[in-house]
């Protein structure tokens, strides 16, 4: 891959948007970092939205986890090519579980969005669809535009997993959108949700 790919690329919050429209009560979303978190609370404001701010490398293995541990929900990882190039090892052991719930949206811009906008290693040399692939994930999306994004939107939702979607963004950075800044009540709002009520008082 190369820099310039990323020039034309989709719009991230457009293609965010598109992806959560009509959002399923049995998805929930798992997202670390900024842009990623700022892109779900953008798009589609909910309870089923847990999120890691500032948990670099954690978003795969904790939702591989939801996935595991709620087989009857629809689990999605919301990272971005850096964050997920710091636990690449992750993929495979989502391979090798390989839960049918669980879908990775890879969100790629080609560089380091959050720290000056360097280009990163997917800008220059690592494809991060191969990797997926090679880690034994058998369904992997490269998506390029919005046509693509409502194949993965209906993929997700199949049950069929594990999923990886390679999405192609912009490198330019839209304004913060922040959700609840304490992670005990995203925790406690999120596990509400997902348990229920009653079942946390017992």
């Amino acid at each position: 891959m190369k820099a310039e790919v990323y020039s034309n690329a989709m719009e991230r919050r457009e293609a965010a948007t598109r992806l959560l429209q009509n959002r399923s009560d049995d998805l929930l979303l798992v997202a670390g970092l900024g842009s990623a978190v700022w892109d779900i609370q953008h798009a589609s404001e909910h309870r089923g939205n847990f999120f890691m701010l500032g948990g670099m490398g954690s978003v795969v293995p904790t939702a591989l986890g939801l996935a595991l541990a709620q087989p009857t929900k629809h689990v999605a990882a919301f990272t971005g090519d850096s964050e997920l190039s710091m636990a690449m090892y992750s993929l495979a052991t989502v391979g090798l579980r390989a839960p049918k719930n669980l879908s990775i949206i890879c969100w790629d811009n080609g560089h380091f969005g959050e720290t000056g906008g360097q280009i990163s290693h997917t800008g220059v040399c690592l494809d991060l669809g191969a990797v997926a692939e090679a880690s034994g994930i058998k369904q992997v999306l490269r998506v390029h535009d919005l046509d693509g994004i409502d194949q993965l939107r209906t993929q997700i939702m199949t049950g069929q997993g594990p999923l990886f979607g390679h999405i192609l963004i912009s490198p330019e950075m839209p304004p913060v959108v922040m959700p609840i800044r304490s992670g005990h009540i995203n925790a406690t709002l999120f596990r509400e949700y997902v348990l229920g009520y009653e079942a946390l008082k017992k």
